[in-house]
């Protein structure tokens, strides 16, 4: 079997050397002609730490992200709202990692080339569409270069082309563009102290106004004694339209966020100096897309946010990929046709995946932390005082419904690798 991906993303990568750990041979072409580690942090679930580690990359993991050791709320004046462990702290036997995305692309590429080969990766090459017969797929290619057209023929064809995926696209060609919340969010990448325990993911305010999450992405910075803090700042916006794309790498400007964080100095961080300190600003609408009935189409599927793009709430969207990548593989690899095959990792993933993009759209936890900036609009001293313990439960309640299942389960759970 010969598998084409398009995409040398989080997901595709991982799909790649998920299938070469299966037996299946895999090419990975990307339209950008030089994959470099673009991008700020991710967070990284255990589900997916998991998976990444049994494909032999855990001491990579280790080297590069910073083991999250609990999640905070506080409100926009720095007042501790509520908190939970995470990682091996809630009983995982695999720890949360925050790490930067573009360093954990480049860490799967290295894996990808130096397993499968350094021809296993065609970069500089666009998808232009395909064509199946039952039997195969042929994909019709661009060499952006030479501006030569090219095929390839494969027994499947992955989509894990992101957002913009043309793939999703020729399977959907009526489909509108991504649909925006109204959130404005901007990133950026501050070296400084590190905050809190220094292994905190830390959320200020809610995105019913303005909303901060900050964490730290390197062991590296770490072992220094200082941290490379990853930060998005969150507005809502007036209107119902974004009128720019949804493109990860857009610049963004200062000006634009800061005053709406120009007051924001709590006891334990500055986010005024905080965002005036990153070397460069990214700008990005928080978007989605309706969740699809079916991601397949007889020897052509959907991985990652091909199929699921999803709001970054509960940090999922690198995660569902890669365990997207994994159960692609596993059944592929035990399928005595790949369509089959294909089928049946849809019939794994999709309504999971599906109802993760919805619970991302329902935000309860922000609705709370909402609702503690309308009862105590100036802070308070005591949240016991704003919040019941019922409603403080509920954050965590919501947590679980979008991230954080059962430990036990993912604990005690089978692999996914199949041997080749």
């Amino acid at each position: 079997m010969r598998v084409l991906i398009v995409g040398a993303g989080i997901g595709g990568l991982t799909a790649a050397l998920s299938l070469h750990a299966a037996g299946v041979e895999a090419l990975v072409v990307d339209s950008s002609v030089r994959l470099r580690p673009l991008g700020v942090g991710i967070n990284l679930l255990p589900h997916a730490v998991r998976e990444l580690t049994e494909l032999g990359l855990g001491g990579a993991l280790a080297g590069l992200g910073v083991p999250t050791a609990e999640m905070v709320h506080f409100d926009r004046y720095g007042g501790r709202i509520w908190g939970e462990p995470r990682g091996m702290a809630l009983g995982y036997n695999w720890p949360q990692y925050s790490i930067h995305r573009g360093e954990l692309q480049m860490a799967l590429l290295d894996a990808v080339l130096a397993r499968l080969g350094e021809h296993s990766v065609r970069t500089g090459t666009v998808f232009e569409g395909f064509e199946q017969d039952g039997e195969r797929v042929r994909a019709r290619l661009l060499d952006r270069a030479s501006g030569a057209a090219g095929a390839v023929t494969a027994d499947v064809l992955i989509g894990a082309d992101g957002l913009h995926s043309a793939v999703r696209r020729q399977l959907r060609p009526d489909e509108p563009a991504p649909l925006w919340n109204g959130i404005r969010m901007w990133r950026g990448l501050t070296e400084g102290d590190p905050v809190l325990t220094g292994r905190t993911l830390a959320v200020a305010g809610s995105n019913a106004a303005s909303k901060l999450v900050v964490y730290p992405i390197s062991i590296r910075a770490e072992r220094r004694g200082r941290a490379l803090l990853n930060w998005v700042a969150e507005v809502r916006i007036p209107g119902d339209r974004w009128e720019l794309a949804a493109d990860w790498n857009r610049a963004g400007r200062l000006g634009d966020v800061l005053p709406h964080f120009a007051d924001w100095t709590f006891d334990w961080l500055d986010v005024p100096a905080l965002l005036s300190g990153a070397a460069e600003i990214l700008e990005y609408p928080m978007v989605d897309r309706d969740p699809l009935a079916r991601w397949t189409s007889g020897r052509v599927t959907l991985l990652g946010d091909a199929a699921h793009p999803m709001y970054p709430i509960g940090s999922n969207g690198g995660s569902q990929a890669v365990i997207d990548a994994r159960v692609l593989a596993r059944e592929l690899a035990r399928a005595g046709d790949p369509a089959r095959g294909l089928l049946a990792y849809e019939e794994e993933r999709r309504d999971k995946v599906n109802a993760i993009v919805l619970a991302c759209r329902d935000m309860p936890a922000d609705r709370i932390l909402h609702t503690v900036s309308e009862r105590a609009p100036r802070g308070f001293d005591r949240i016991e005082d704003v919040l019941s313990p019922e409603e403080l439960a509920a954050i965590t309640g919501a947590y679980r419904k979008t991230s954080f299942a059962d430990a036990e389960t993912l604990n005690t759970r089978p692999s996914y690798t199949t041997a080749s």
